[in-house]
């Protein structure tokens, strides 16, 4: 072999060892140990899946409106969790509002991910000084990278009294609002009220704990909620610690049981095997399975060319796909038969099925179903559908780095 040869030979057996190592599941404590878990979840009520009542958002405006009207209305605590929270002008009329309240006796936390954050770690001071207790999941001392900072929280969640909760898609930063150079933000995300909120409030201060060591567990934080609604929501948490992949299960699961359609957005599609297993089977036995995802990517270089590489055996299983053109798509919704939907944080990608931390919705409720079908459909007249013939004609060189990109598909 030649030195060339042998050089590239090297760099991937380099690189297959690096991912290895870090895609090991290193020994990491668990979010709560059992009493404080039971702590935690016998403050639930009886039925907290059931008498919610949701808003949809599709536009961060109105949705931020309603977060700053339900933050101002707070009395007794605040409880913010996202993956970014930045320091731009969006980020400060939040934080002049979360100070406000603070000043006025009410307890206010942010939980942010800690490594993405970085940049932003000044500001949070600065909320700190305000009387905003702030806090940063997973804490990493760069430059040295241990496995289990491979483990990121991209969860957005926000509790208000422990009534009313705020998940989906979007962060806290100007681009939900400004979108990019090159066209919108578009993204989903939901308001709930109801003994749902309670479920949400779970999650929260099981990453707080995990974070900070303390347990927040007084009643204070989970009032007595009364049905307040028709919609029946589950809220379920996953992550490489404490529940396991419960969203990509109960995504399988869907695939699995819809009959006559199921609908997918996602800004990634690099899904696990057994994912692309339930896409593929769903659509062999009749059912119109259809996914957007965007034509451009806002990360990086690799993640598109990735995402690409796994499109060729969804279209050979009858998988119609689709490339959202109006902007960014960073919504991450399913539909299926007019019966249950889905919103959360959760990508179709092997990161946020196994290593990331997330939290999603499953609603059971016609009408609820029917709006985000509604939503589908209009971003679907946005996009436009791709075919098996024309997808594999394109250039050689194009699949290549598709295939390249694929190996490191696991950390994108």
């Amino acid at each position: 072999m030649n030195p060339l040869g042998i050089s590239i030979t090297s760099v991937a057996v380099a690189l297959a060892l690096w991912l290895a190592w870090l895609t090991s599941k290193p020994s990491v404590k668990p979010l709560l140990d059992p009493k404080q878990k039971k702590a935690l979840c016998d403050k639930l009520p009886e039925n907290p899946s059931d008498g919610n009542a949701t808003v949809v958002y599709t536009d961060f405006n109105p949705m931020f409106d309603d977060m700053l009207r339900d933050i101002n209305n707070a009395t007794d605590h605040i409880h913010l969790q996202f993956f970014k929270f930045e320091s731009d002008y969006i980020c400060q009329r939040i934080g002049t509002a979360l100070a406000a309240k603070a000043s006025q006796g009410v307890e206010v936390r942010l939980l942010y991910d800690h490594l993405i954050n970085l940049p932003n770690q000044w500001y949070y001071r600065t909320l700190e000084r305000q009387g905003v207790q702030t806090c940063g999941f997973g804490r990493t001392c760069l430059p040295l990278l241990r496995k289990h900072d491979n483990y990121r929280n991209h969860r957005k969640v926000v509790v208000i009294d422990g009534r009313i909760g705020y998940l989906g898609g979007m962060n806290i930063a100007k681009r939900y609002l400004e979108g990019l150079d090159w066209g919108p933000w578009c993204d989903t995300q939901m308001r709930i009220e109801g003994p749902a909120a309670a479920a949400m409030q779970c999650s929260f201060l099981s990453d707080w704990c995990f974070a900070t060591g303390k347990l927040l567990d007084h009643q204070r934080y989970f009032p007595d909620l009364q049905p307040c609604g028709d919609r029946s929501i589950d809220i379920l948490t996953s992550g490489p610690i404490g529940n396991g992949p419960t969203i990509m299960q109960r995504t399988i699961q869907m695939l699995n049981q819809s009959k006559n359609y199921i609908y997918f957005q996602s800004p990634y599609f690099i899904p696990t095997p057994q994912v692309m297993q339930a896409f593929c089977n769903a659509a062999r036995r009749g059912v119109d399975v259809r996914l957007l995802i965007p034509a451009c990517s806002d990360r990086g270089l690799l993640v598109l060319p990735a995402s690409h590489s796994y499109l060729s055996q969804a279209l050979e299983a009858g998988v119609k796909i689709g490339f959202f053109n109006k902007g960014y798509l960073h919504s991450k919704t399913i539909v299926s038969d007019d019966s249950i939907a889905h919103i959360g944080s959760t990508n179709i990608d092997i990161r946020s099925y196994l290593l990331d931390h997330e939290i999603g919705a499953f609603v059971r409720n016609r009408d609820f179903a029917l709006q985000i079908k509604h939503n589908f459909l209009a971003d679907e007249a946005d996009s436009v559908y791709i075919d098996l013939d024309s997808w594999r004609r394109r250039p050689l060189y194009r699949k290549l780095i598709e295939r390249t990109s694929r190996l490191l598909s696991s950390q994108l």
